[in-house]
């Protein structure tokens, strides 16, 4: 039931919630800040693709896990990134910038990525998946429940701004319910995979934070800013990974092989994450 019917539901809500937090001008940034936005963007779209291609290509993952590890790749950063940019003192408005136009892009690059991968990894024996289907799914339950929250937080700012922080609340709790729940449906498939997994995953997290860290730096942008596009590279909403997967892969239970890197993910990312954050907060002292 958590995997089939919950799991969905559960992400609309959470990009819902995304939304309510969302203004306009969360969209008009990418014009008053094109150089910051420019090298976080490229680093999500083009670059880290790029590194997860390389990685599962060189790791001997099955071609179902390497499957799954693009479409972790693909996602969008989500309410993660944010409140890790937060944790770390970074430029909070240009994450929540990067998350809105990503959650919105990520409708039409997931499916195109997701479907290259599927027929260079699985080939023959890739199930069959309908990329406009897909980028319409996509678009049901990301962008439309961002785009709804945006809303209501534009016609009803009083409401939004109350309710908010409660729906912040009630997502984490979801985000831990998901991941920890999918973990445990498939846990005799997570123990046997993490060993092959993990140090993908691992690798895949750390040269994004220093690809995105040192990237901004090239480009002269201020320390707050760099760890904020590092954060943005290096993290990703593993709800949506473990959500495609399943639909991809019409799993009615459990978590598909497809999910699996993405529900495994979603309890690393914390632990490479957090000490990239302290020693960041150590380095500006």
């Amino acid at each position: 039931m958590i995997i089939d019917v919950f799991l969905p539901l559960s992400l609309v809500f959470i990009m819902f919630t995304l939304g309510l937090g969302l203004t306009v001008s969360d969209f008009t940034n990418i014009i008053r800040e094109p150089k910051a936005f420019g090298v976080g963007i490229l680093n999500q779209m083009i670059i880290l693709p790029i590194v997860a291609f390389i990685i599962v290509s060189l790791s001997g993952l099955t071609a179902e896990m390497a499957v799954g590890m693009m479409i972790l790749a693909c996602c969008p950063g989500g309410v993660t990134s944010n409140m890790i940019t937060k944790l770390a003192k970074g430029d909070t408005a240009l994450s929540i910038s990067y998350t809105a136009v990503m959650s919105i892009a990520t409708v039409v690059t997931l499916p195109i990525i997701t479907g290259f991968s599927m027929l260079h990894f699985m080939g023959a024996d890739a199930p069959t998946i309908n990329i406009m289907s897909l980028g319409i799914t996509m678009c049901l339950i990301t962008a439309i429940p961002v785009g709804a929250g945006l809303l209501l937080n534009t016609k009803y700012k009083r409401f939004s701004e109350a309710f908010e922080p409660k729906a912040s609340k009630i997502s984490t709790v979801l985000f831990i319910v998901i991941v920890v729940g999918a973990l445990a449906s498939e846990w005799d498939a997570f123990i046997t995979n993490v060993g092959s997994l993990g140090p993908s995953i691992i690798a895949l997290i750390i040269t994004m934070l220093f690809i995105g860290y040192n990237s901004s730096r090239y480009f002269k942008m201020n320390s707050k800013r760099a760890v904020t596009v590092a954060i943005e590279s290096g993290i990703q909403n593993a709800t949506v990974g473990i959500t495609i997967g399943n639909i991809i892969m019409n799993q009615e239970t459990g978590l598909s092989p497809l999910s699996l890197p993405s529900g495994v993910y979603g309890i690393l990312m914390y632990l490479v994450c957090l000490p990239f954050v302290f020693w960041y907060l150590q380095r500006i002292k």
